[in-house]
């Protein structure tokens, strides 16, 4: 646990935010050790099947973020004010909702993978192959749902280094798996579900038994559990927002793969490639957007508003840093980075495309989610969500839909800029409002 009232603002964040950053590169070494076996050793079809349920797994992702934000607000809040009774009540009320929210989600996926698929306009030929990977992945939504929850929890208390050290060992047990269920046994893109819901499984029984032995406070127990309907009405609260923009953000996602599979197989072997390596781009910011937000409900709870504000120039800087380096990276070296991939010319040459286009501003990415996430640290999640479902759906989707009939896959990707750079904007005029400042989520609750 980490007390982050106190102390170096710059090193909090920082050395907060290197283990999360750590830790989803890890986890994005499942998709893209997927993703490279598969398209190495099955093909481009094969890989495009992993691509279409790319976004439905998105969607179930966005659902596990909008389900523990709320919790993790307060739970980081009670944290900092040194609330120890209604910080227990959180997390065992936090940890009963996944797991419902857990079965739910397999049910409801085994039952519809094949609609959704057809939903997405995805290719005949791959069909059949996506379905197989979609529905193994929905079988292992409790392990899912149960990790991420875990991590969530453990983020609001301040530690982000047990998640780290649980990745790191599913992800080598990922690599291995695929190896010998893809390569050796043959079992095609099965294979590669299958070794990444082992994985996940395996890390979330670790995390479990990890915190039983240390005897933490944060652990799953048996008895004496507690679900407070008032803290859950109240994190349901400050996360449905949240949620909403996660779901509006995965729907848009699906939106965009249902375009970009009008172009074809290539495009969308080409667009899930760029894909993986998009989501490691983006990463430096997204866990700086977190680590604020931790900082963010600690300094809240602790009546300390001016190292907030202190924190959220320091967050920019560092975020903005990465984010150019990065940039120069994917210009420098994204062919080679796609060839990993694939080595069809199409797909390379439809790759780089949307790397060279979208690469060139994840600074104006960086700039927003930083933005988000003093906001959601805060309480304050209603204003990210309208601004994040306006820049998507009434300007990227619209936009990259328009524009793809003049440029091709080209003008798909013009869109997500231009999306960024609108919410962006409209971001941060409301934080100079201040208005945020009054949505402090525990000030109005009571033990």
């Amino acid at each position: 646990m980490k007390d982050m009232t106190n102390g170096s603002i710059s090193k909090n964040i920082f050395f907060f935010s290197v283990p999360m950053l750590l830790g989803n590169i890890f986890q994005q070494l499942y998709n893209v050790v997927d993703s490279v076996i598969v398209g190495r050793f099955i093909g481009k079809g094969a890989l495009a099947s992993v691509g279409a349920s790319f976004s439905v797994m998105f969607l179930i992702i966005a659902l596990i973020m909008g389900a523990t934000m709320g919790s993790m607000v307060l739970i980081s809040q009670f944290y900092g004010a040194k609330d120890h009774k209604n910080l227990i009540k959180m997390i065992d009320t936090t940890y009963i909702f996944l797991f419902f929210m857990a079965l739910l989600s397999t049910l409801l996926g085994l039952v519809f993978s094949e609609n959704i698929l057809l939903l997405l306009n995805t290719p005949k030929e791959i069909m059949n192959e996506a379905k197989v990977y979609l529905q193994i992945m929905f079988i292992g939504m409790p392990a899912l749902f149960g990790y991420n929850g875990l991590s969530a929890v453990m983020r609001g208390v301040g530690d982000s280094k047990t998640p780290l050290y649980l990745l790191i060992v599913a992800s080598i047990l990922n690599v291995i798996l695929d190896l010998i269920f893809v390569v050796v046994f043959k079992w095609g893109v099965a294979g590669a579900a299958w070794a990444t819901i082992i994985s996940q499984g395996f890390s979330f029984v670790m995390g479990v038994f990890i915190l039983y032995i240390k005897k933490s406070p944060i652990a799953f127990k048996l008895k004496g559990v507690v679900f407070d309907f008032y803290l859950f009405k109240k994190s349901i609260t400050i996360g449905i927002p949240t949620s909403i923009q996660q779901m509006a953000v995965a729907f848009g996602m699906m939106a965009l793969t249902r375009i970009v599979n009008g172009f074809g197989t290539n495009a969308l072997a080409a667009f899930t490639v760029a894909g993986r390596i998009d989501s490691f781009a983006m990463m430096p910011a997204m866990n700086f957007s977190m680590a604020l937000s931790t900082f963010t409900g600690q300094n809240v709870g602790a009546k300390k508003l001016d190292r907030v504000a202190k924190g959220l120039k320091s967050t920019l800087v560092m975020s903005s840093v990465v984010c150019i380096i990065i940039t120069l990276s994917i210009i420098f070296f994204g062919k080679y980075l796609i060839k990993m991939f694939s080595t069809d010319p199409s797909v390379i040459l439809i790759g780089l495309e949307y790397l060279y286009i979208v690469g060139c501003f994840y600074i104006v990415f960086s700039i927003m989610f930083v933005f988000n996430g003093i906001l959601r640290g805060a309480g304050d999640t209603f204003i990210p969500m309208i601004v994040t479902v306006m820049s998507l759906w009434i300007v990227r989707i619209p936009l990259s839909f328009m524009l793809s009939k003049v440029y091709g896959t080209k003008g798909i990707w013009l869109g997500i800029p231009i999306a960024w750079a609108i919410g962006s904007f409209v971001l941060f005029i409301y934080y100079k409002t201040g208005n945020w400042k009054n949505k402090i989520a525990i000030d109005s609750i009571k033990n």
